[in-house]
């Protein structure tokens, strides 16, 4: 009597996000954004394989987000999780598409969200649970470990204050603020201000006119909407203006400003900060020593003088140069 073969489970097949230095290589490995590569070898977190995290802004504990480059990724084959975050090794990673700022802090918005169990009332404690206020200048507040909060009505307000937490205001004149240690604050309303205190956290805002601020070292703080502004106060911290007339401002150690939408500005004020910006984009650098003195500053505009677009530039000997 012939026997059945058992069927074997299918492979786990996960999405996550992982960084790369400025020339898409990690651990001297070259990478390249839709391609797949098969590791040989033991797969072991931290030991062998390919490393990406599962939660988004794990992300900026390998890989500042001044300089980097990140992506959304999918890992199949063997699959080895990191017991002190979200990273996992994996035998195999195709690198689907490449991730700004924005979209990073999108996605851990939604990571949260996705995790977070709805509660009957606007105010919640308790870990992993969520609170909603959906009604006209109404406000949601989320002080559990890891909740989320969200207030998508008009003069509404949300604020996260456990770590790892998120806050959501989509209704116009909105604010969201995440205080946690891994939060990430968005508002998408006119009007609207993101801010992000916690270590690593991240800030976006998309409305008109709206701000984005994340103080935490390594953080990053994205302004999307037209007069918006970005600033990131924290070391290695990045802040991205990408509407008409934005600006966005670094004043940490190592940080990196951006303004690549119209007529915007970027500044860099911390020590070894570096500014990039598209065409017609005012630049402005601060040089400091190693006491962190001022020694230099310059202000230019791309497109002037040498200055190209998209190209990271620093200040040294008060030059501007270029820099990966």
């Amino acid at each position: 009597m012939a026997t059945r073969k058992k069927k074997s489970a299918p492979a786990e097949t996960i999405t996550s996000y992982k960084g790369f230095d400025a020339n898409w290589q990690c651990r001297g490995f070259q990478f390249e954004v839709g391609k797949s590569y098969a590791h040989k070898g033991k797969v072991e977190a931290c030991e062998g394989g390919f490393h990406a995290c599962e939660y988004p802004l794990d992300v900026f504990d390998y890989y500042p987000p001044a300089g980097s480059k990140f992506a959304l990724v999918e890992q199949s084959g063997d699959l080895s999780r990191h017991g002190d975050d979200s990273k996992v090794a994996s035998r195999n990673i195709t690198v689907k598409a490449e991730l700004t700022l924005s979209a990073i802090i999108q996605a851990a918005i939604e990571f949260t969200f996705a995790r977070a169990t709805p509660v009957n009332s606007s105010h919640a404690t308790v870990e992993y649970a969520s609170a909603t206020s959906t009604g006209y200048c109404g406000a949601a507040t989320s002080t559990g470990t890891q909740g989320a909060a969200t207030s998508t009505g008009i003069r509404g307000a949300a604020t996260s204050t456990g770590t790892q937490g998120a806050a959501n205001s989509t209704g116009y004149c909105g604010a969201a603020t995440s205080t946690g240690t891994q939060g990430a604050a968005n508002s998408t309303g006119y009007y609207g201000a993101a801010i992000s205190t916690g270590l690593q956290g991240a800030a976006n805002s998309t409305g008109y006119y709206g701000a984005a601020s994340s103080t935490g070292d390594y953080g990053a703080a994205s302004s999307t909407g037209y007069y918006g502004a970005a600033s990131s106060t924290g070391d290695y911290g990045a802040a991205s203006s990408t509407g008409y007339y934005g600006a966005a401002i670094s004043t940490g150690l190592r940080g990196a400003a951006s303004s690549t939408g119209k007529h915007g500005a970027a500044m860099a004020a911390g020590y070894e900060g570096r500014v990039m910006g598209a065409e017609g984009n005012a630049l402005f650098l601060v040089e400091r020593n190693g006491d962190y003195e001022i020694v230099a500053v310059w202000a230019g505009i791309v497109g002037r003088d040498g200055i190209k677009a998209g190209t990271w530039y620093v200040l040294r000997d008060g030059k501007p140069v270029e820099v990966a």
